[in-house]
């Protein structure tokens, strides 16, 4: 799903990636994703021949950025009075980090299109007709769970919205390579999302069309007559 990141705000995946870009903390964070059972920072800087003190502020820093979990468990075994306190240990996230310039959606597209075919399967309803209505649906909760203008939600989600006269064209679209090989299947799916969206902001004064143009997104929101 779409990831709602306003646009004053830090992409967090533009972050963790940063955060990796620091030799230390790509060693130490490399060390982590290896290790069968969580890590310790004394057993991280003695593996890694690092100061702890060190090796603390960096697995920290990968922990703030969602690149690692961290967990607490007793290394002795004893618990109770006197088994000391938990140790704190660190193993990789399940955080998948992507950053595609232009932005690009491909997971969100996979997800209709699974959802698609396993309904379909399910009911027999054509493939199309289910992919169409789930576009929308999604469109229309994405529109109502964001209390932001249409122009704005488009430039948030990466379709790089445009003015043009009393329309708004979209230079982007986040499905581009899917597009390009399957453009009817594709295209609709972007059509119906955009429409969603539109109800979903209750924006009477917006229709979604489709009116490809080279270099831009498919859709294209246009006056309502």
């Amino acid at each position: 799903m779409f990831v709602d990141t306003p646009k004053e705000v830090r992409d967090p995946d533009v972050s963790a990636i940063a955060a990796l870009d620091e030799p230390t903390r790509r060693r130490l964070y490399d060390h982590v994703a290896r290790q069968p059972s969580p890590v310790g920072r004394d057993e991280a800087a003695a593996a890694l021949g690092l100061p702890r003190r060190t090796v603390a502020f960096h697995l920290d820093r990968l922990a703030d950025e969602s690149l690692l979990d961290v967990v607490y468990e007793r290394r002795s075994g004893r618990s109770g009075p006197g088994a000391g306190r938990p140790a704190k240990l660190y193993r990789r996230s399940a955080k998948q980090v992507a950053v595609n310039l232009p932005d690009r959606r491909y997971e969100l597209a996979g997800r209709l299109l699974a959802q698609a075919v396993e309904e379909s399967d399910a009911t027999g309803e054509p493939v199309r007709e289910v992919l169409h209505r789930k576009a929308e649906e999604l469109g229309t909760q994405l529109g109502e769970q964001n209390k932001t203008n249409v122009f704005d939600l488009l430039e948030r989600y990466g379709f790089e919205p445009r003015h043009e006269d009393d329309a708004i064209v979209l230079a982007n679209c986040p499905f581009h390579a899917l597009a390009r090989e399957h453009t009817q299947t594709v295209c609709g799916m972007n059509l119906h999302l955009l429409r969603g969206v539109l109800k979903g902001r209750e924006e009477a004064g917006l229709q979604a069309h489709l009116a490809p143009r080279p270099g831009q997104c498919c859709v294209r929101l246009q006056p309502a007559a």
